[in-house]
């Protein structure tokens, strides 16, 4: 499937991202990755799509601190109200008044949360392995804070890893995530950068700190049931531990919209079964 790099230039710094080709007229995707991730883990779903004959304009973003897109200013942080504004200028930067969002992991909570603050610019929300933000427990606020201020002064000269050579960029990933070679390589080819004696991770390093606030789950529950369009969801078995099956039960229930399909598999399901997902939320994208 045709695809060329995208630049976005936005009050809030250049967006990179990817732009597959599609037939004039087809509906708008704006697809955020995961935590981590970049824009090439859709490389795999577009092709799916685009295979099935499910036509849509699809845009890939690297979100901020990822992929080849600017890291926050060394005041600025990455905090869900910023994931928000971000996805709101990248729609102006494309000059799209509205669109679908498609969303995995990280990106799926941020897409959901944009959904429910700019309901008039989201026609239709399809997740990977995500309904909302991850929230806090009652009671573990204080340590969340105390933790967070202690990994960010951990990070004060802190050695970034590097690798000899891409290849063990791509074994760590495939350790960490459980991903074949495909689509590990697909993510570590546009997520590294070359320095002194090898390659090291491209991702902002503030990225891995543990952020000082958490929405409780009431919080992110009213949010979900602010969301408006039609929303399917795409799910693993075995689900994560931070996001079990009566906890993702519970959180569909407040979407007014909202469809489920559970396939076996890890949480990667967009990239290792491209085919599968495509099948599940292609037709629902392209119905405009």
């Amino acid at each position: 499937m045709p695809v060329r790099e995208l630049s976005l230039d936005t009050p809030r710094g250049r967006l990179a991202g990817l732009r597959f080709a599609a037939a004039p007229g087809a509906p708008r995707v704006l697809a955020l990755h995961g935590w981590l991730d970049n824009a090439a883990s859709f490389v795999p779903l577009a092709a799916a799509l685009a295979d099935a004959g499910h036509a849509i304009e699809l845009v890939a973003l690297d979100l901020p601190g990822h992929g080849r897109s600017e890291h926050r200013p060394p005041a600025g942080d990455y905090a869900i109200a910023g994931w928000l504004a971000d996805v709101d200028d990248a729609l102006d930067a494309l000059g799209w008044a509205d669109a679908a969002l498609l969303g995995h992991s990280m990106g799926g909570a941020i897409a959901s949360l944009y959904a429910a603050a700019a309901p008039e610019g989201v026609r239709r929300l399809a997740l990977v392995e995500a309904i909302g933000a991850l929230s806090g427990a009652e009671g573990s606020h204080a340590a969340r804070l105390r933790e967070a201020m202690a990994h960010r002064r951990g990070l004060r000269g802190k050695a970034l890893r590097v690798f000899p050579d891409p290849l063990a960029a791509v074994r760590a990933r495939m350790q960490a995530n459980g991903l074949d070679e495909a689509c590990a390589r697909l993510l570590v080819e546009r997520g590294i950068a070359p320095v002194e004696g090898g390659f090291t991770w491209a991702s902002d390093p503030r990225l891995t700190t543990t952020g000082p606030h958490r929405a409780t789950e009431g919080q992110v529950r009213e949010w979900l049931a602010a969301i408006a369009c039609p929303v399917r969801l795409l799910a693993a078995d075995p689900a994560p531990p931070y996001f079990d099956a009566d906890a993702r039960a519970a959180r569909l229930a407040c979407v007014p919209q909202a469809e489920l399909r559970v396939l076996p598999g890890g949480h990667h399901l967009h990239m290792d079964q491209a085919g599968a997902a495509a099948a599940w939320l292609g037709p629902f994208l392209a119905a405009g």
